[in-house]
């Protein structure tokens, strides 16, 4: 059996609907309340009906959507548009029986009332329909024996990062299925809209996450079915890696985030969602709040911890919590929402080849992994917002919370990385403590031409049926290059560190002769030494971050 989350209707309109007609008479059977009356007139109907109108112009007393019918009324009297229905699985608090709103037809996102195999859709042209949900589903299997993972967490985010489901918890075959919030056009298809997915369990690493990056599918993807359009295929399938076996006891935490002041608004909904989540101790691990700001954190140990979140815009007050060989369930987290801090810099573009212009982004200081020079970068936290990278020179991220961050350029595949030459200033990695105050950083850091991957992983991670040759691109101004590899702990597993240049190539490769486990990712990274005049030999360029991927296929 596959969970689905009831996102077409929501608890608190259906304890509304259920006292608005507890009364079978208050709404009416639909043959004594059939009576014509004039549309717009002010108590036209008995309570409990509406005057709607029909489709030859007069008005008729009917029984509005969420409200109780009788099924076995010659005519149930449900307005137009609406028909008599059983309750939705999950709406305990309905009447037995309900007029629900049929597709095609106009919804409201609060109280929708659509039928129970519809959800309220969000048109491209505006306004709402209630139309067939679009469904993701997948599994979720351990990526070593291919094992199902049961009471895996699964989240739906925008091409943003934001968080725009809840969370969907996989069945004992690792399945799951999650709906996603998409535009239709006029004639409810869904708008072709890029999506990702996180997902976490109890003794494995969070995927994306190490090497993993999470590679975007398309609602273009989705196939009509009964139940809706769904996108079932290899991309929404998840592996997930376990942690190494070390004897220490992990628990989860979980919460919720809420406004400090008491908004429930849709606005502020939408601002608490796809927070990031950080728990800050022996050990950091992080979670993102779902739509309803809900989030768990896992594999976390025995000790004291601070839990924090981080998104622009959203400043978040720290939460003590002590681990003592159980898990921490309702734990409560409070935000103010609205204007905070800048930061402003400025980047050089040094000896770009390729590349034209990056992005900035920062990451949360205690996430940062400095092997892959990655960390989790918060909602909003980035410049540009979304989009081509155009960043040549100064930058401003606003509304950032306070914290301690690392500000990375280049991080994504733009052709460039951070200038590793030690022997030029402008080169180290960037910290700064955000507290409540604009933050101007003092000197622009360079970022320079990548050395281009050419295989494995050129452009996504790679499967392999055996140990690769690596190659990549030549640096015309190298003395040598060093070659590392590193699997998805960040765990050095292989190394050459002088790898001759040659004149008059194009590429230049060498033999990987490291571990290849089933399941386990790896990644080699290149970087060329140059030593001007025999002296002080320094790095030049390296090959970019998220590139050179590679796995042990079947």
């Amino acid at each position: 059996m596959i969970v689905r989350s009831f996102h077409s209707y929501h608890v608190h309109v259906w304890v509304f609907a259920a006292a608005f007609c507890a009364l079978a008479s208050a709404c009416g059977d639909g043959a004594e309340k059939s009576e014509t009356c004039q549309v717009g007139a002010a108590g036209a109907c008995d309570d409990g009906l509406v005057c709607a109108e029909q489709s030859d112009g007069t008005g008729k007393c009917q029984i509005p959507p969420g409200s109780a019918c009788d099924p076995t009324a010659k005519a149930p009297n449900c307005q137009v548009g609406s028909v008599c229905e059983a309750r939705p699985a999950g709406a305990s608090n309905l009447p037995e029986h309900v007029c629900l709103i049929s597709e095609g037809v106009e919804c409201a996102p609060l109280t929708p009332y659509c039928s129970a195999k519809l959800t309220c859709a969000e048109l491209q042209a505006g306004g709402h329909q209630c139309h067939a949900p679009l469904l993701v589903r997948g599994q979720v299997r351990d990526a070593s024996d291919d094992v199902a993972i049961e009471g895996a967490h699964v989240i739906g985010l925008d091409a943003q990062s934001v968080a725009i489901t809840d969370v969907a918890v996989t069945q004992a075959d690792g399945s799951y299925q999650l709906e996603l919030p998409v535009l239709r056009d006029a004639t409810g298809k869904p708008v072709a809209t890029s999506f990702t997915l996180r997902g976490a369990a109890q003794d494995y690493q969070t995927f994306p996450g190490g090497l993993r990056t999470a590679i975007p599918f398309s609602s273009s993807a989705a196939v009509r079915s009964e139940e809706g359009f769904v996108v079932d295929h290899a991309i929404t399938d998840l592996t997930l890696i376990h942690m190494p076996e070390d004897g220490v006891s992990r628990h989860r935490v979980s919460g919720r985030l809420q406004d400090a002041a008491g908004s429930a608004s849709a606005e502020t909904r939408a601002q608490l969602s796809g927070v990031l989540i950080v728990a800050e101790g022996a050990e950091t691990r992080t979670s993102i709040t779902d739509k309803s700001g809900a989030f768990t954190i896992f594999n976390l140990p025995d000790g004291a911890f601070q839990i924090d979140g981080y998104a622009a815009g959203v400043d978040v007050v720290l939460q003590p919590v002590t681990l003592a060989g159980a898990d921490k369930t309702g734990v409560e987290l409070s935000a103010k929402l609205g204007a905070l801090a800048k930061v402003t810099g400025s980047v050089q573009l040094v000896n770009p080849g390729d590349g034209r212009a990056t992005s900035v982004i920062l990451v949360v200081e205690s996430t940062f992994e400095a092997t892959f020079a990655r960390g989790d970068s918060p909602r909003g936290l980035r410049t540009p917002k979304a989009g081509t990278p155009d960043i040549t020179g100064a930058f401003t991220i606003e509304n950032v919370p306070d914290g301690r961050y690392v500000v990375l350029a280049a991080f994504e595949n733009d052709a460039l990385v951070r200038d590793p030459d030690t022997n030029i200033s402008g080169t180290d990695i960037v910290h700064l403590t955000v507290n409540g105050a604009d933050v101007q950083l003092s000197q622009s850091f360079k970022v320079t031409g990548a050395l281009a991957i050419m295989s494995p992983g050129e452009l996504e991670p790679e499967a392999m049926s055996g140990a690769p040759m690596l190659r990549w691109a030549d640096d015309s101004s190298e003395d040598w290059y060093e070659v590392r590899v590193y699997d998805a702990f960040g765990k050095e597993v292989w190394r050459d560190l002088h790898v001759v240049a040659q004149s008059g190539v194009s590429e230049v490769s060498v033999q990987y002769a490291g571990p290849m486990e089933r399941g386990m990712y790896y990644q080699f990274r290149v970087t060329s030494w140059r030593s001007p005049g025999g002296k002080n030999p320094a790095p030049i360029s390296a090959s970019e971050d998220l590139r050179g991927v590679f796995y042990m296929g079947n």
